[in-house]
């Protein structure tokens, strides 16, 4: 997969983050653990992006490694909205 394509799939990856998140109920728990994912889940792109013009292999492997912290940070606030019992529609389609 080239630069442009993945480039491409965060993107899409922040979209179908936005949408679940704009559904969420209205209450406190929701608006929290939403914030949250929305920051992680739309992260992932604009660091992955930042990863691209990276100045060296050491610089670009750090990058990286953020861009994987991001990915794995909105699992983990997907999980906890999930496990709480919080009706989100995950459904990733944008």
């Amino acid at each position: 997969m080239n630069q442009d394509e993945m480039k491409q799939r965060t993107k899409l990856f922040a979209l179908g983050i936005i949408r679940p998140v704009e559904s969420l109920p209205k209450g406190q728990t929701s608006k929290v653990l939403g914030r949250q994912l929305l920051k992680s889940g739309t992260s992932v792109g604009s660091n992955y992006r930042s990863a691209c013009r990276a100045k060296s292999v050491a610089d670009f492997i750090s990058k990286m490694g953020i861009v994987e912290e991001e990915a794995d940070e909105s699992l983990y606030w997907m999980e906890l909205l999930i496990e709480a019992g919080i009706e989100v529609n995950l459904n990733m389609e944008v």
